[in-house]
């Protein structure tokens, strides 16, 4: 079926929004996108949201002197705010507090209190547990996790909790879910990944906690009001909830997703515990679970105490849009660890988005003013290049969310018309009259300008848009293989990027 649903973690709201939020959000936009081209707009789903309960939140919430609810209101609407600024087109933004998303999470709970394992055990039972409790991440944490006694992740001392709670026996999924990771079903990529998925499985899984005795700040379990859904439960529900799991229209469409994007630090979560719990619902798994690294910044990890975090807004700012989207998402491939070197921004955009593409689509539009009356020549395309072959690449790249690779062959393409006007010099041609060979020049490199301006759409929308423009044609996805129409008036265009 020619859908595609798509899906980010939905972000904990005791932090504003930075790079690294808007680093996964905007390449799951560029997919979206992609697929909006390929599907049209009706058949792909993009769902991004915020994670909105939990102790973390209603102790944040104290220190800023509101209530949980009005702590959670103002920061998840500076995190839709930052997205719009972003130009992320999101087809829904879940809320974990919305009332709809708590009643799916109530339904669930409830489906799996009479449910089965594959073993044929209760999928969820009473028990007490004591053990480590990392209030950063939500979760109960080993001792071999520590690092000099401290959480990794937040380098704080978890706390020693004991509690009754309700388990989800993770134990008893352990085989089915190697056999369907291994079978990639989920993939689970990068390959790396999945080694890893699959080694947390050999050492054993241990069963979870799925709800808190002593936060009251949740969904209540709708068979012990006393108790609240563990957050972490609570959360990866959402990605059903927010198609109106399990009667909806968009449910009955879109599930399975197509693609989960997820940062390696919830990875157990979204790789473990979310395919078991979709399993004992009986409900298909996702077809990729697509795991990225972390980045630091100028080679240090950010950091609100260091004071390095960026705000994306501020990029916008001495940027704009597009560049900034470019800036955030093209600095390493997709999936890796890497560092942002925030003191390269500058001399990337000055020389992919300034001197690139945008010097690219002046000379040309200024040469076909100069010798065609900025008009489409009429000729055929001639240039010794497979567009075709071009897109095939694109299509699969995006199909293994080589996001970069994408990247690059588009600027690839950027270069060899630079290349093909300096070998062709089209100015000396005009001078010794030999304008048919002008005209033919002129034709190649508007026709592969108008597949630019296809090809970066999902990154660049509104650049794409003002490239179309200019062409006097639509952004005709579903028509890649049709070439630019013969004497069609072209539009003088601004720049494309003013050079910093």
């Amino acid at each position: 079926m020619n859908k595609y649903f798509l899906t980010t973690p939905i972000y904990y709201v005791n932090d504003k929004p930075h790079i690294g939020h808007a680093y996964t959000t905007i390449i799951a936009d560029v997919v979206a996108r992609y697929y909006r081209q390929k599907f049209g707009f009706d058949n792909v789903f993009y769902l991004t949201g915020t994670d909105e309960h939990g102790a973390k939140i209603a102790a944040s919430a104290v220190k800023a002197g509101k209530t949980p609810q009005e702590f959670c209101d103002d920061v998840s609407d500076i995190f839709k705010s930052k997205w719009q600024e972003l130009n992320l087109s999101y087809n829904h933004f879940v809320r974990t507090t919305d009332k709809q998303h708590e009643a799916v999470v109530q339904e669930v709970l409830t489906r799996l209190k009479s449910a089965k394992t594959p073993l044929g055990n209760e999928v969820i039972y009473q028990g007490e547990h004591e053990g480590l409790y990392c209030v950063g991440c939500e979760a109960y944490v080993k001792p071999e996790d520590l690092v000099n006694g401290k959480c990794p992740f937040h380098n704080k001392e978890p706390e020693l909790i004991k509690e009754k709670n309700w388990y989800f026996r993770l134990s008893d999924y352990a085989e089915i879910l190697k056999e369907k990771i291994t079978n990639k079903e989920p993939r689970v990529l990068p390959e790396q990944r999945e080694t890893e998925v699959l080694s947390f499985i050999e050492h054993g899984l241990e069963d979870i906690a799925i709800s808190r005795e002593k936060v009251e700040w949740g969904i209540p379990i709708p068979f012990d009001p006393k108790q609240t859904t563990y957050v972490w439960i609570d959360a990866l529900v959402n990605y059903i909830s927010a198609l109106q799991y399990p009667n909806g229209d968009d449910f009955k469409k879109y599930w399975p997703a197509n693609v989960q994007f997820l940062a390696k630090d919830i990875l157990k979560f979204h790789c473990l515990i979310w395919p078991a719990l979709l399993l004992a619902l009986d409900l298909p798994l996702p077809n990729t679970l697509f795991v990225h690294g972390f980045f630091t910044l100028n080679g240090q990890k950010m950091s609100k105490t260091l004071g390095n975090v960026i705000d994306p807004s501020d990029m916008v700012a001495e940027f704009g849009v597009d560049a900034t989207r470019y800036l955030i998402i093209s600095q390493f491939p997709f999936g890796d660890d890497g560092d942002v070197k925030q003191n390269d921004f500058v001399t990337k955009f000055n020389a992919d988005l300034a001197n690139g593409i945008g010097n690219l689509v002046s000379r040309v539009i200024g040469m076909t003013e100069k010798y065609c009356d900025l008009t489409v020549p009429e000729k055929q395309f001639t240039a010794e290049l497979n567009l075709s072959e071009f897109w095939q690449n694109i299509d699969r790249n995006y199909q293994d969310f080589k996001i970069n690779e994408n990247i690059k062959a588009v600027w690839d393409l950027i270069s060899w018309c630079d290349g093909y006007i300096d070998s062709n010099k089209p100015w000396a041609l005009a001078k010794e009259g030999k304008q048919t060979e002008v005209e033919q020049i002129l034709f190649n490199l508007l026709e592969i300008i108008r597949n630019i301006s296809l090809a970066i759409e999902p990154f660049l929308p509104t650049t794409a848009q003002k490239i179309s423009e200019a062409l006097n044609c639509d952004l005709n996805f579903v028509k890649k293989e049709e070439v630019i129409k013969p004497k069609t008036k072209l539009n003088k265009v601004e720049p494309l990027f003013l050079r910093k």
